[in-house]
C-alpha cells in the first residue's frame, strides 16, 4: 500500500521559518519516500505505508518538541488511478529553500 501525507505545522512566521518547521522539513527530507514537496503554506509526502507512518510520527513528535503548537494532517491511500493522475513519484522538490512552510 502507498500512502500520501499532508501536513503543516504551526505557529506560522512569515519572515523566517520557525524552529519546528525546519525540524519537519529534516525528518521528511531524512526519511526512505519516494516524492517530498515542502512549501510555505504546506507540505506532501508520498511512498510505501510504512515509511510515510514513520515519517508522520516523527514529524509530529520532532516538530512538537521543537515548539509547533498544531499540526494539521490529512493521510490518503494512493489508489493506481491517484498515480497515474500525475504523481511524480520520483520528484523532490523544495519550493523555497529553508523553509518547511512558515508553517511546515
Amino acid at each position: 500500500m502507498r500512502l500520501r501525507a499532508e501536513f503543516t505545522t504551526e505557529p506560522f512566521d512569515l519572515d523566517e521559518p520557525p524552529r519546528h518547521a525546519l525540524v519537519a522539513r529534516d525528518v521528511v527530507h531524512s526519511a526512505p519516500l519516494d516524492s517530498v514537496d515542502v512549501g510555505p503554506f504546506g507540505n506532501t509526502v508520498e511512498g510505501r505505508a510504512e515509511d510515510v507512518l514513520e515519517a508522520v510520527r516523527a514529524v509530529l513528535n520532532d516538530s512538537l518538541g521543537a515548539g509547533a503548537t498544531r499540526i494539521s494532517l490529512q493521510l490518503n491511500v494512493l489508489t493506481d488511478e491517484d498515480e497515474d493522475a500525475g504523481t511524480d513519484a520520483d520528484a523532490d522538490t523544495d519550493t523555497a529553500p529553508g523553509t518547511a512552510g512558515g508553517g511546515a
